[in-house]
């Protein structure tokens, strides 16, 4: 297999070969600069050479096939020239309708898409007519073959689409039986997003000597959004969907954007949580395989339209959808192959725009956090779910925002006569009324009338977990450090010997307590930058606007160069040798009995068991009620003593920060 080079200077589709009368088309329908996969694939497949595209969804590769398969037709001719296979019936549907665009503009050429799902009766009328490209799913096509209404002898043209997610589907099989009725001098293209074993027999196998044209993570559609996650425990993640939900709009640059996909596993999932989101005052629809073709076309056009903003699918349901509207997905449920978490954020990001996208992992689920970033490449950014009072600013901002219009349509001499009256009645301040009629306006009743509204199962709170002070879901961490420390029996404990406080080299890094930074975002920048082991992380010491390291190993002029470089929190870390006041230490000169306390309440790692030991006290605020404080969040201790605190993975390589932030 070849690959094909890569492109010095960017190209225009006036460079790539094609007829006039499509180069007319394609000019008159406002396209002038090719996708990096259209300019490579175009020319190949126009001299006849088969292809193998490797690109992410939403990259431009309708175009990228439908074009060539335009070239090569013969309009005069009432068979069917050519051949395009798609997983999915919205797939078929929207590549069917993207080549009819093209075809309409400059050549006479019936394109007819078949699928299940539909009557027979109009997809074989079609063929009948005389259709010259047929888009179809496998297993209609293999049903129209058997029925004799489709004649595949004299197809020119063979294209594979989405071609790992028909694999993943099950379609292999048919796969085969297609591709054998078709002519073995047909020229073939197959397109896919990732390149699996299974991909690669498939091109050794129906493919002649193609071209491989895989294009880069710069120009690929994961580079175009915002990958994010949050650890939600499952009896979090409705609540914790709804406010994601609720402020998306705030992220968003183009107010138009802001509808939204969340991806879940099964078809009870989507009634259920579908059901749920409408309950809670959002514009929600489900669709799975259960529902009708006609009631997803509607589904679909509503999202459009702007009369529906929230579509939770199964993978299967939403493969084909292209809404520009879609500015995020959700990740409800990680997918069970990381290879379809590439098709899911492909709903959004198409075409070169931005979008977002949030996966919700649980606590036990990092391992697949990992498969995903190795698949793709790319890191996600660990971000915070919007608390309750996010969400209700978030609300009142956006009503505030109006006021000045609604005051200018006037007829208001009714509410300030009520206004008023209630304020001479009741001696309440106008500033008053107005704060309480602005909350109850967002669905804020106060704090005695909150109820957790993502409570279920047995209502206990496992050390993961971080509840905010109105009992609801703020942040969890994975269960990893947790895990390691009780090893599976029969498995030898780490020998690896601990270091003892004071004996490494103490760095100061510029980043600190007024920052929110976490002793597991400061680790792993220090060892993913500078190339270093986390046990090689010694003692960590917190301070407002500063934090110090012990590094327990020598670190190379390179490494302290990438670790400056490296940010925690929004901030460089600036990493040097601390030299203290007059060279010495920052930390205070401590009596035995304080120095040995200090060690037990310090952010220092317990290496042999992969977690942090108790906060410094550098880190501990305490208030009269035996509260302990976390920033702006509490948690309520015992008996005077302090809770264990949630201890975080040591892995963890990016810091939290505020959704979309």
């Amino acid at each position: 297999m070849s690959t094909a080079p890569e492109n010095a200077t960017e190209t225009t589709f006036a460079d790539l070969g094609l007829p006039d009368d499509l180069l007319a088309a394609i000019t008159q329908m406002g396209y002038e600069v090719p996708t990096p996969i259209q300019a490579e694939a175009i020319p190949a497949l126009l001299e006849l050479h088969d292809v193998v595209g490797i690109a992410q969804t939403g990259t431009g590769k309708t175009a990228a096939f439908g074009l060539p398969l335009l070239a090569v037709i013969d309009s005069d001719e009432r068979h069917v020239q050519a051949l395009v296979l798609a997983p999915t019936r919205e797939l078929a549907m929207q590549s069917a309708q993207a080549i009819s665009d093209f075809a309409s503009h400059s050549r006479d050429i019936d394109v007819v898409p078949v699928y299940g799902g539909s009557a027979y009766g109009p997809q074989i009328g079609a063929l009948k007519r005389g259709a010259q490209v047929v888009v179809g799913t496998p297993g209609r096509v293999i049903d129209l073959i058997e029925k004799g209404a489709l004649d595949l002898s004299q197809v020119s043209m063979l294209v594979l689409d989405e071609a790992d997610e028909m694999l993943r589907m099950g379609f292999a099989e048919d796969v085969e039986t297609i591709t054998s009725s078709v002519p073995s001098d047909r020229l073939t293209a197959l397109f896919s997003a990732t390149m699996p074993a299974a991909i690669e027999k498939i091109a050794q196998t129906h493919l002649k000597d193609p071209l491989k044209i895989a294009v880069s993570e710069e120009s690929s559609t994961v580079d175009t959004i915002h990958q994010t996650y949050a650890v939600v425990p499952y009896k979090h993640k409705i609540g914790a969907l709804s406010r994601v939900l609720a402020t998306r709009a705030q992220h968003q640059s183009n107010e138009e954007s802001d509808a939204a996909i969340v991806f879940v596993r099964t078809r009870l999932d989507v009634e259920e949580i579908s059901l749920e989101l409408n309950s809670r005052g959002f514009k929600a629809a489900g669709i799975s395989g259960d529902v009708a073709q006609t009631e997803r076309e509607r589904m679909v056009e509503r999202l459009k339209n702007g009369s529906l903003d929230v579509l939770v699918a199964t993978d299967v349901a939403a493969r084909g959808l292209d809404v520009e509207r879609i500015g995020l997905v959700v990740n409800f449920d990680v997918p069970r192959e990381a290879e379809a978490y590439v098709h899911r954020i492909g709903r959004t990001g198409r075409a070169g725009r931005q979008g977002r996208s949030l996966t919700f992992f649980t606590p036990r689920e990092h391992s697949r956090l990992r498969k995903i970033e190795k698949l793709t490449g790319t890191q996600m950014e660990e971000v915070e779910i919007p608390s309750p009072a996010a969400v209700s600013q978030f609300r009142a901002s956006r009503i505030l925002d109006s006021i000045g219009e609604r005051i200018e349509k006037g007829r208001l001499d009714l509410y300030r006569t009520l206004l008023d009256e209630i304020h001479d009645t009741t001696s309440l301040e106008i500033e008053d009324i107005a704060a309480a009629l602005l909350a109850k306006a967002v669905g804020d009743e106060g704090p005695n009338a909150r109820i957790a509204d993502d409570r279920r199962g047995n209502g206990k709170i496992r050390r993961e977990e971080e509840l905010d002070e109105s009992g609801e879901f703020a942040r969890a961490s994975f269960e990893g450090g947790r895990d390691r420390e009780r090893p599976l029996k029969g498995r030898k404990t780490s020998t690896t010997p601990r270091h003892a406080v004071g004996t490494g080299t103490r760095y100061r890094i510029e980043v600190g307590k007024k920052d929110r930074v976490k002793p597991g975002a400061i680790v792993g920048a220090i060892t993913g930058e500078g190339g270093i082991s986390g046990a090689d992380i010694g003692h960590i010491d917190i301070y407002p606007t500063f934090s110090l390291v012990e590094i327990h190993t020598d670190l190379s002029a390179d490494s302290m160069t990438r670790i400056s470089k490296a940010h925690v929190s929004g901030r460089a870390l600036r990493i040097r040798v601390d030299e203290g006041p007059d060279g010495k230490s920052h930390a205070p000169k401590k009596s035995p009995i304080a120095r040995k306390e200090s060690r037990e309440g310090s952010h220092r790692l317990d290496r042999g068991r992969g977690r942090h030991l108790p906060h410094s006290e550098e880190h501990r605020f305490d208030n009269r009620r035996g509260e302990r404080r976390f920033g702006d969040r509490e948690r309520s201790t015992r008996g005077g003593r302090f809770a264990q605190p949630q201890r975080k993975s040591a892995s963890k390589k990016v810091a939290k920060r505020r959704f979309g932030r």
